[in-house]
């Protein structure tokens, strides 16, 4: 099945591939793939994401994905 995957600032690096716009690469995946476990196979340090949104709702870690899902994750922000 087919996602959407954007990774943020520092998490790009991770992306399996150049980026299609920005920060977002369609991605196959076997179903019954989870947020953690595609983190896993990406080589996503554990400690780094910290907001997930799955079409736009923010997520656990444990969710499922499923076919044209679009998944947002965003490593730890500062600001001042």
């Amino acid at each position: 099945m087919k996602i959407q995957l954007n990774l943020f600032a520092s998490l790009s690096r991770y992306l399996p591939s150049q980026p299609q716009s920005g920060f977002s690469v369609f991605l196959e995946i076997p179903e019954g793939t989870t947020v953690k476990s595609l983190m896993n196979s990406l080589n996503v340090p554990e400690e780094l994401p910290k907001i997930i949104f799955l079409n736009g709702i923010h997520a656990a870690e444990n969710a499922v994905l499923q076919e044209g899902d679009r998944l947002g994750i965003f490593p730890p922000l500062a600001g001042g």
